[in-house]
C-alpha cells in the first residue's frame, strides 16, 4: 500500500491532470476566436504538442470522417510521471466522449489500479500498460476495456499546475459547504481561487461525507470553471502564456485542423458535462493490491458511453 506522502504526491499529480484537461478543452472550444495573433500562438503550441502515433496512419480515414460528419469522438487524458531511468506509469487516466449532436460531454476517471486484461500481458493494473507499451498499448487496453474506439489522446507531464491556474486569472466555484484544507479555509458559497488555493480545494476528501465522489465533483467544478475562464479571455497576453504552458507539458495527436473543427462544431459540449463514476472495491491478489470492478459495472459503463455516442 502507498504511504501517506506517496498518496499526497499522487493526489497533486491528479489535480494537475484535471487542470490541464480543463485548460486543453477550453482552448479546443474557445481559443481560436481571438484573431490572427492568437491563431498563430495556438498554431505554435499545437505544433509543439503534436505527437502522432503509428496507429493514426491506419485510422486516418476514420479520424478524418469524424470531423467531416460531425460525429462523436473519444479522447483519453494521461497523466504520466517519467524519469530517465524508468519508462514511467500513467498515474491518472480520464476518458472523455464529445457528442456535438446532443451538445454534451462524458468525463470519467478510470482508476489506475483497475484489474484489467492488458493485451499480450494478461491481467494486471491498468497503469502498467503504459510501462509495457507506452501510449499505444494504453489506448488499446482502454479500447478493449470499454469496447469503444479511442480516437485521440493527450499525455500530460506533472508540472505547472499552479502556473496554469494563475495564468487563467484564477477560477470561481460554488462551494457546497465550508471546510479547511492544508491551512486554507474555504467558505460556503461562491469563492474565487488562486492556483495554490485551487490545488487545496480539489484535494479535500476526508471531510466530505461523499468521500471520493464529493472530491470528484470539486474537480469537475474546477474543469468547468477553467473552460469558462478561457472562453471569456480578453487578454491575448494571458492566452499566449497558457499556450506556452501547454506546449511545454502536453503531447497529443490532435492537429491544428482538428482544433479548428472542434471550435466550429464541438464547442457547445463543454456546457453539458456528465460524470461517470466507476464503482469497485480494493482486493489483494498474489500479495498485490488491485481495484476490482465487477463485470456488470463495466457493462453499465459501456452501455452509458455507447448511448451517449449514438444519441442525436
Amino acid at each position: 500500500m502507498a504511504s501517506r506522502s506517496e498518496k499526497k504526491k499522487l493526489s497533486k499529480r491528479r489535480r494537475w491532470l484535471y487542470w490541464v484537461g480543463g485548460i486543453l478543452l477550453a482552448l479546443i472550444v474557445a481559443g481560436i476566436g481571438y484573431g490572427v495573433y492568437v491563431y498563430n500562438q495556438l498554431d505554435n503550441a499545437v505544433d509543439a504538442m503534436h505527437q502522432p502515433l503509428e496507429r493514426d496512419t491506419e485510422r486516418q480515414k476514420e479520424m478524418e470522417g469524424i470531423f467531416n460528419d460531425k460525429d462523436s469522438f473519444n479522447m483519453l487524458l494521461l497523466g504520466v510521471d517519467e524519469r530517465a531511468t524508468d519508462a514511467g506509469r500513467s498515474d491518472t487516466m480520464i476518458f472523455m466522449s464529445l457528442n456535438p449532436k446532443t451538445e454534451s460531454m462524458i468525463m470519467m476517471s478510470i482508476p489506475r489500479d483497475s484489474y484489467v486484461n492488458i493485451p499480450e500481458r494478461g491481467m494486471d493494473k491498468l497503469n502498467h500498460s503504459y510501462a509495457y507499451g507506452g501510449v499505444d498499448l494504453t489506448l488499446t487496453t482502454v479500447e478493449q476495456l470499454l469496447d469503444v474506439p479511442i480516437h485521440y489522446y493527450a499525455k500530460v507531464n506533472m508540472e505547472g499546475f499552479v502556473q496554469g491556474v494563475d495564468a487563467l486569472g484564477g477560477v470561481t466555484v460554488n462551494n457546497s459547504f465550508a471546510f479547511d484544507q492544508d491551512g486554507e479555509s474555504f467558505a460556503e458559497g461562491q469563492i474565487h481561487l488562486t492556483g495554490e488555493q485551487a490545488l487545496k480545494y480539489t484535494r479535500m476528501r476526508k471531510q466530505d461525507p461523499r468521500g471520493d465522489f464529493g472530491r470528484n465533483d470539486r474537480q469537475r467544478q474546477v474543469i468547468e470553471a477553467a473552460m469558462g475562464e478561457a472562453a471569456s479571455f480578453s487578454s491575448v497576453t494571458k492566452v499566449g502564456e497558457i499556450f506556452d504552458i501547454l506546449g511545454g507539458n502536453v503531447q497529443t495527436n490532435l492537429t491544428m485542423d482538428n482544433f479548428q473543427s472542434m471550435f466550429s462544431n464541438y464547442r457547445q459540449t463543454r456546457n453539458n458535462v456528465n460524470t461517470i463514476q466507476v464503482e469497485g472495491s480494493g482486493s489483494t491478489i498474489g500479495g498485490v493490491w488491485y481495484y476490482e470492478v465487477p463485470d456488470e459495472e463495466w457493462s453499465r459503463i459501456k452501455t452509458e458511453i455507447k448511448d451517449h455516442m449514438n444519441a442525436s
